[in-house]
């Protein structure tokens, strides 16, 4: 039985209000899930597994029409859904007692229900959300549904407003895989047994990495599993260190080489580090106009900015240092600016960490 896991889709959304790229994320969340969709025509899927959020918000009946419509397209596949924390839906809601057209089951809302696929033979076990919160330890108290089958539980949650669990607990129950929603990056819990398939479009700057789901495979030999790439666009952290060596322009086209080799979809945060005569001095009008920039963060020092380091940190570490950098003979002068901008920077980034 081929399965595909996703999670956390958020339909509807619309990441990075108010930023020039923000009116095409929304169809872009939606294209990027049509392509999972279409993944599973063309890998020839029998089950997709939406471990909850797949809406930004509580469905209406018209949200389930148009999915319901979507899911009509898939020609092999069955559709197991669970709702989450975001798109729970009230019990005795409109909503919950909508009747899909499509080989689609959405577990009901409120208690631990079993959903048998008997054609793939397999029972998908779960506790779809009925309101925002579940502090309580469902996820450990779901048992397997049924016997000479293979089991699968769908869960959404984790940390402790959301249906906490420990992982061992959830390992000890036998489930063939267990699909996790919520955390929004990828996580492989339990070697091929128990995965968070994270969101496969990114919806902020804090999602940094590559995204998409999880592929799995049961046989009698066990579970496998794999991770497949399918976001339009990801955020990206990059710094640029600055330096007086360097001009302006110099250092303006050594972030935009960087940037153009990891690609001009990509959502950037940058921050700019290192020693500058100037922090204002830089023309970012190329960057801006070439690239999607979320945000500049300004980590540099200027010689102003070292003056005052040093009155302010006269009686610690870093203004023992700046101290004796400044106070060596044996140092020529460009030697010692440099051992003085890489050690400041140091203890600064050392600061942070703390």
């Amino acid at each position: 039985m081929k399965f595909i896991h996703t999670a956390d889709v958020h339909l509807f959304a619309t990441p990075d209000e108010g930023k020039p790229w923000a009116d095409m994320r929304q169809g872009e969340i939606e294209e990027t899930f049509d392509r999972i969709l279409n993944d599973c025509n063309e890998k020839d899927i029998d089950l997709l597994l939406i471990a909850g959020n797949l809406f930004d918000r509580s469905p209406s009946v018209d949200d389930l029409i148009f999915l319901d419509e979507k899911l009509l397209t898939l020609v092999k596949t069955r559709t197991v859904i669970l709702s989450g924390p975001d798109d729970y839906i009230v019990p005795g809601s409109e909503s919950s007692s909508y009747k899909f057209r499509s080989r689609t089951v959405m577990l009901p809302p409120d208690r631990t229900t079993n959903a048998y696929l008997r054609g793939i033979n397999t029972c998908v076990t779960g506790y779809s959300y009925g309101k925002p919160e579940y502090r309580s330890r469902i996820i450990e108290e779901i048992e397997p549904g049924r016997e000479d089958a293979i089991n699968i539980m769908i869960a959404s949650g984790g940390d402790k407003h959301h249906m906490p669990f420990r992982k061992d607990a959830v390992a000890s129950k036998g489930y063939d895989y267990v699909a996790m929603g919520y955390i929004r990056r990828p996580v492989h819990i339990l070697r091929n047994r128990m995965a968070y398939a994270g969101t496969p479009e990114p919806l902020g700057p804090k999602e940094t990495g590559r995204h998409g789901y999880v592929i799995g495979e049961i046989n009698d030999e066990g579970t496998t599993i794999s991770w497949c790439p399918v976001a339009k666009r990801n955020y990206v952290d990059i710094s640029i260190t600055m330096s007086p060596e360097l001009s302006p322009e110099e250092i303006v086209k050594n972030l935009e080489n960087k940037m153009m080799k990891l690609g001009t979809d990509n959502i950037y945060s940058i921050t700019l580090r290192g020693f500058s005569k100037d922090n204002t001095n830089l023309d970012l009008t190329r960057i801006n106009s070439r690239f999607n920039v979320y945000e500049y963060l300004n980590m540099t020092i200027s010689d102003e900015d070292q003056n005052i380091l040093q009155v302010e940190n006269e009686n610690n570490m870093m203004g023992s240092f700046i101290k004796e950098v400044n106070g060596s003979y044996t140092l020529d002068e460009g030697i010692r600016s440099r051992a003085l901008r890489y050690g400041m920077e140091a203890l600064i980034l050392a600061g942070e960490e703390r």
